[in-house]
This record gives structure tokens, sequence and C-alpha cells, in this order.
């Protein structure tokens, strides 16, 4: 269903912003996990995967300082990251016109190992969108739209018509800018129209990173990671492309649950606590503060997912 005339409200912005949070932040512990699914890290899917986490970390923050700029501080919780099925938040792929579902079965939106349905999936979420340039629809629900191009080219045309509620500098967030050295800007510090350069840059930044203009073009070269990303030109969708067309790595070898021990539970059950505190964090990061201990919590549920796996187990984080 379109909005009357094509014309957003600021409610309805920030609704768009909370989900487009809510699907970044989503797809951070779905590829994490399948990263340290895989034995060798010295691997080319390894290194590629753990390439794509960085820049969802990054994608996460551009959205909470858009998000900011408008006068809304993206909230994160439990019922952020559900993985059941083949639901993944805010997109249905059945919506685009080419609908590559058919082309990327089967999939999964569970958690799990590096295989056939993850890595489908994983290109699902950043296929690049069919019409890019197009005019995009305007939708009044946040889960109607094909594909993370879409969303993000309404997300723009919204934040056009509300340029006049930008307010620059209100709990900006810059954490990369070591990595990204050619990238004229990470956080929105004017307000009005120059805001709005400042916000439609961020919004290129997320769009060009994950699935480019189209399948073949390279990320173009303010954007790429100047650090220590060996396939910086690739967009997410071509990364994940490149694993599924070679040899799948091998993973740890994965046992039933219901042959899960005390100590397998407790496992999980140390990751899934981390993960609560890393959550509300997150959120009070984005929402101006400085919460102590953010950094050493994400190398600690690196290692708590790799300890699940390392003892066969499926990794869960909430």
């Amino acid at each position: 269903m379109k909005l009357k005339d094509d014309q957003w409200n600021l409610g309805h912005l920030r609704r768009h912003l909370q989900a487009a949070a809510e699907l970044e932040a989503w797809t951070i512990p779905y590829y994490l996990a399948a990263m340290f699914s895989v034995v060798d890290r010295s691997s080319d899917a390894y290194q590629l995967i753990q390439s794509v986490v960085h820049q969802e970390m990054l994608h996460l923050q551009l959205v909470a300082n858009i998000a900011n700029s408008y006068g809304y501080s993206p909230v994160f919780g439990p019922a952020t990251f559900p993985y059941h099925g083949t639901a993944i938040p805010h997109l249905d792929f059945a919506l685009d016109p080419d609908n590559p579902t058919t082309q990327f079965s089967p999939y999964s939106a569970e958690i799990g190992p590096l295989d056939e349905r993850r890595i489908n999936a994983m290109c699902l979420i950043e296929y690049p969108e069919w019409d890019t340039g197009g005019r995009p629809d305007y939708h009044d629900k946040v889960n109607e739209y094909g594909s993370i191009g879409e969303f993000y080219d309404a997300l723009e045309r919204g934040a056009r018509q509300l340029k006049g509620d930008i307010a620059g500098g209100v709990k900006q967030v810059d954490m990369f800018a070591a990595f990204y050295r050619d990238l004229p800007a990470m956080t929105v510090q004017g307000s009005g129209t120059r805001g709005l350069s400042e916000v439609v840059l961020l919004i290129d930044v997320i769009r060009d990173q994950g699935e480019a203009a189209k399948a073949v073009d390279m990320i173009a070269a303010p954007f790429r990671n100047t650090a220590d990303d060996s396939a910086a030109q690739d967009s997410h969708y071509e990364k994940f492309s490149m694993i599924r067309r070679g040899e799948l790595p091998s993973t740890y070898p994965m046992r039933d649950p219901s042959e899960y021990t005390p100590d397998d539970h407790k496992r999980r059950e140390i990751l899934m606590d981390n993960f609560a505190r890393f959550t509300k964090l997150l959120g009070e990061l984005f929402s101006g503060k400085s919460p102590a201990g953010f950094d050493p919590l994400m190398v600690t549920i690196g290692a708590n997912v790799l300890a699940c796996w390392r003892s066969g187990v499926t990794p869960r984080f909430s």
C-alpha cells in the first residue's frame, strides 16, 4: 500500500530507519556464525565473510547516525534477532520482479554453518535491485520491499522530503575512519540541505558496499576499505557469489542437539548472555553514550561462537 501522494511524515521515516537498523544488525550474527564455522581461517571464504561482517557494523553505525540526525535513536533487543525458517527481517524477495529465490534455493534464515542454504541466503540478502535508479515505491509497511536496494532508494527519497528535520551533530558515532581514508564523512554534521548531502552520502555507502549498482559493478573508490580488505573493490553480493561459485570450505562437524551435554548448553548460554550485553551496549552507543567494554565484548562473542562450533554445537544468540 502506497502512502497518499508518496509523501512521508517524520514518523514513517523513523520507522524505516529503525527497520534499517534491525536488518543491518540482524546480518551480523548470521554472517559471523557462518564465518566462524569455517575451519581454515586463512581460506578465501573466511576472509571474504569477515570483511562483510566489518562493513555490516559500519552500515549499522551509518544508519544510526542518519536516524539520530532525524531525532531518533534505534532500539535493539532480543526481538531484533529472530532466526527462524526463511524469514529475513523487512524483506520479501518474492516482491522483486526478478524473484531471486528461484536462483538461490534452498535457503535458510536460521543460524548455521557455511553451507548451501546459508550462502544462498547471503546472496539473497545482498541481491542487486532489479531496477536500480528507477523511482522507488513508498510503502506503509517496512516489510513490503523486495530488496535492500529498493528499501534504501525509498528511504533516500523520504529523507529528501524531510530534509528540513535534519539536525546535524546529534549523537554521531565514528568508529571506522581509520579504515576508510578516502571517504569524505561518516557522520551527519550539517542541518537542512547540507545535512541532506551527508545523509545521502551515507546511504550511498551502504548501497554500494552491499549490492553495488549492478551485480558486476565494483564499489566506488571512495567507499572502499583502505586498510585490511583484500577484495575492497567487490560488493557483498559479489563476495558471496565468489564463495558460492567455488567449493565451500570445510566446516566444523555438527552434533544433533539431543546429544548436547550440560557443558554444551552452558556454552550456548554464555554466548546468549554476552550477546544480550552487546545489544544493550549497542543501544547505549547509538544513543550518544560511551559504554565501556564494547570492543572487548565483540572479541569475546567471536570466541564464544568458535567455542560452540569446535564442540559441535550450533550457536544461539537469543
